[in-house]
C-alpha cells in the first residue's frame, strides 16, 4: 500500500487530537497510532518566544523527502507531519508527527525517525527572544541531533 503523507508548514497552532481523528476516521486497519508533539520550552524562564523562519516550498519538500523515507522503511498506513513557523511562545506546539500502522513498532519507530531527521535536516532557522526583552542569537545545529539521525543509518 502506498501512503501519501500529509505535510503542512503553517503559522497557526494545530490540534493534535483532531489530526489523529482525521487519520483514524472510518478506518479499521490501524492498530497503532503514535503522536509526537514538540512544544516550545521557556528554558527555565529565560525564553519569551522562539522565532522560526523557513523558505516556503523548500521546508515542505525536505519534510516530504524524510516522510517518503519513513513510509518506505515501515509499513505505515498514514503519516501526518505539521511544522509551525513564526513566533511561538513557551507551551505552544511547534511540531506534530502522527504515524499510523497496523502494529505498534512501525508507528513508534517511524515517528522517532521523523523527529530525528526533522531536527537534523528540516530547513528551519530559530532565533530566541528572551524574557528580559533582548533578542538572542540564532540557535545553531546541535551535534546530538546529528548523532540521533545517524543511528538510523546503522
Amino acid at each position: 500500500m502506498s501512503v501519501q503523507p500529509t505535510i503542512r508548514v503553517q503559522a497557526d497552532p494545530f490540534d493534535a487530537a483532531a489530526e489523529s481523528a482525521t487519520i483514524t476516521a472510518g478506518r479499521t486497519d490501524i492498530g497503532a497510532l503514535v503522536t509526537f508533539t514538540g512544544l516550545c520550552r521557556d528554558e527555565g524562564g529565560r525564553l519569551a518566544a522562539l522565532e522560526l523562519e523557513h523558505y516556503p516550498g523548500m521546508a515542505e519538500a525536505e519534510i516530504g523527502r524524510i516522510a517518503a523515507q519513513a513510509c518506505a522503511r515501515w509499513p505505515l498506513v498514514a503519516l501526518t507531519v505539521i511544522h509551525r513557523h513564526g513566533t511561538i511562545r513557551p507551551g505552544e506546539p511547534i511540531v506534530l508527527v502522527v504515524a499510523a500502522s497496523a502494529h505498534r513498532r512501525g508507528a513508534f519507530e517511524a515517528a522517532d525517525f521523523m523527529m530525528d531527521f526533522l531536527k537534523d535536516r528540516a530547513p528551519f532557522w530559530k532565533r530566541e527572544h528572551m524574557a528580559d526583552g533582548a533578542t538572542g542569537g540564532w540557535v545553531g545545529a546541535k551535534q546530538s541531533d546529528a548523532a540521533d539521525a545517524a543511528r538510523w543509518k546503522k
